[in-house]
C-alpha cells in the first residue's frame, strides 16, 4: 500500500505508540480488501456502531481507555447507534434484572468513554444519524468512516457520500487518524452496478419487503433499480427519503448491500444514469408474485406460531418525524373504526432522541400517548437480544429486526390491523 510521508510518520511512531497501532490496524484492514492507498476522511462528523455497554465487551473498554489516555481521540465529533435501554419500554422484573445486571451493566461507564472520545452531545444515539434533527448528514462526495449498515447504505445511496461497510471499531480508528483505505465503495469503479432491478409491480412495493428481496438476490453487489420512481417520485422529498431509509436497511440486513442506485431519483443515478451499469449486469425482475414469494419464505421461529403478540416494535431503523406523524394519524383512524381507544398490543415506536424531543412538542405526541403507544429512543434489536425477551412473540414491520431476532415480520397494513384490534 502506498503511504504518504505523513502516514509513514504516524506508522513509524512519531506521534506515539498508540497512534502507530491505530494506523497499523487501518492499514491491515485495507490490505485485506486490496486497498492501494489511504484517503482523507472529509465529513464533518463521524458515526460509531458500537453504542452498547455489554458486560462482555471488556476488550473494547480497555482499547478505549488506551486511546483516551494517549489523547488519541476522534478527529471529528461523532454520533453513535441507539442506546439499548429505556425505562419506558415494557419489561418485567426478571427481564429488567438481566438487562441491568448481566447484559448492559457497563452502559453508563461506556457512554462516559464515548464522551471523552468525542461524542457530539450526550444524547447523540441513533442509527439514523443523518436525520435533520440529529445533524450528522454528510454532503455528496464526503468520505466517511462509518460502520452502521443502515446508515452506510443511506449515506452512499441517498446522499451520495462515500463509505465502505466497515467493521465496528474500525470506524473510530479511521476518524482518529483521519484516513480510510481506498477500495470498494469509495472508488468510482466500486460504485458501478452489476445488477439491474426491474420493478414491475401493480402497486407501490412495501419498502422493507422490496429491500429484502433485492438484498437476498444481489447480496453485497450494487443494484441499479428501474421503475421504482413511478411509485415514490423523482425528487428526494421527505416521503421518498423515508421510504429509502427503510428500503436500504432491508437491503443491507437481508443481504450486504452498501449502495444502490434508483433511476431518476438518487444523486448519482440522476447525474450519470445508466452509465453506472457495468457491462454484463444481471437482471432481476420483481413483480407482485415475487414479493409474495419472498414474504412467504420468512420462517416463523416463535415457539407457538399462533401465539398472541405481546409486543410490537416499529422503528428499526429509527422512525422519522414524518413516520411518527403519519402513524399517529393512521392508528387514530383505525382505532376509531374498530371502536377502540387504545392499542390492542403493547406498542413501541422508536426514534432518535433529537426527533423525540421535537415530536414531544407537537400535538401528535399527546394523541399517540392517549392511544397507549410508547415512543422511545431504544434500539429494538438490543432489547430483543435479552434471551427472555427473545422468547416473547414480538411483531414488527422491520425486516432488519426480523433478520437478527425472533421478531415476526408483517407489512405496515398488517401491523396496523393487529395493534388497532381489527377482527377480520
Amino acid at each position: 500500500m502506498f503511504l504518504t510521508d505523513e502516514q509513514k510518520a504516524i506508522l513509524d511512531g512519531e506521534k506515539g505508540e498508540t497512534l502507530s497501532k491505530v494506523m497499523q490496524s487501518v492499514i491491515r484492514y485495507g490490505e485485506l480488501f486490496g486497498a492501494d492507498k489511504l484517503i482523507p476522511v472529509t465529513s464533518k462528523y463521524n458515526h460509531l456502531v458500537t453504542s452498547f455497554g455489554l458486560k462482555a465487551l471488556g476488550p473494547v473498554y480497555e482499547l478505549m481507555n488506551q486511546l483516551i489516555e494517549a489523547g488519541a481521540v476522534s478527529g471529528q465529533k461523532f454520533s453513535a447507534d441507539p442506546r439499548p435501554l429505556d425505562k419506558k419500554v415494557p419489561k418485567n422484573f426478571l427481564q429488567n434484572f438481566i438487562f441491568n445486571k448481566f447484559m448492559y451493566s457497563r452502559q453508563d461507564f461506556y457512554e462516559g468513554q464515548l464522551q471523552k472520545l468525542g461524542l457530539m452531545e450526550k444524547d447523540a444515539f441513533t442509527c439514523a444519524c443523518y436525520l435533520d434533527e440529529v445533524g450528522n448528514k454528510p454532503e455528496k462526495g464526503d468520505i466517511l468512516s462509518w460502520s452502521e449498515s443502515s446508515a452506510v447504505v443511506y449515506a452512499n445511496s441517498v446522499l451520495g457520500a462515500r463509505c465502505n461497510r466497515n467493521s465496528g471499531i474500525i470506524d473510530i480508528m479511521g476518524s482518529i487518524i483521519g484516513y480510510v483505505p481506498h477500495f470498494g465503495l469509495v472508488t468510482d469503479e466500486g460504485r458501478k452496478a452489476t445488477w439491474i432491478i426491474e420493478i414491475k409491480t401493480t402497486r407501490k412495493p412495501e419498502a422493507q419487503l422490496l429491500g429484502s428481496a433485492i438484498g437476498m438476490k444481489v447480496v453485497e453487489d450494487v443494484p441499479y433499480i428501474k421503475g421504482l420512481d413511478q411509485w415514490i417520485g423523482s425528487e428526494l422529498d421527505d416521503a421518498a427519503c423515508t421510504y429509502l431509509k427503510d428500503f436500504g436497511a432491508a437491503c443491507a440486513s437481508n443481504g450486504a448491500v452498501g449502495l444502490y442506485h434508483v433511476d431518476n431519483l438518487t444523486p448519482e443515478a440522476k447525474e450519470l444514469g445508466e452509465s453506472l451499469i457495468k457491462e454484463g449486469a444481471q437482471v432481476y425482475v420483481i413483480d407482485d408474485a415475487e414479493l409474495q414469494r419472498i414474504y412467504d419464505s420468512y420462517p416463523v421461529i416463535w415457539k407457538d406460531a399462533d401465539a398472541k403478540p405481546k409486543l410490537c416494535f416499529l422503528g428499526c431503523p429509527h422512525m422519522t418525524m414524518e413516520q411518527l406523524k403519519s402513524w399517529t394519524d393512521r392508528l387514530e383512524a383505525a382505532l376509531k373504526a374498530n371502536k377502540h381507544k387504545k392499542v390492542a398490543v403493547p406498542t413501541v415506536f422508536t426514534t432518535a432522541p433529537a426527533v423525540l424531543k421535537a415530536f414531544e412538542q407537537t400535538d401528535y405526541a399527546k394523541r399517540l400517548k392517549k392511544m397507549g403507544v410508547v415512543v422511545s429512543y431504544i434500539c429494538p434489536l438490543m432489547y430483543m437480544n435479552n434471551p427472555l425477551c427473545g422468547k416473547m412473540p414480538v411483531i414488527t414491520s422491520s425486516n432488519k429486526l426480523r433478520t437478527y431476532t425472533t421478531a415476526r415480520y408483517y407489512t405496515d397494513d398488517e401491523i396496523l390491523a393487529q395493534i388497532s384490534g381489527r377482527k377480520d
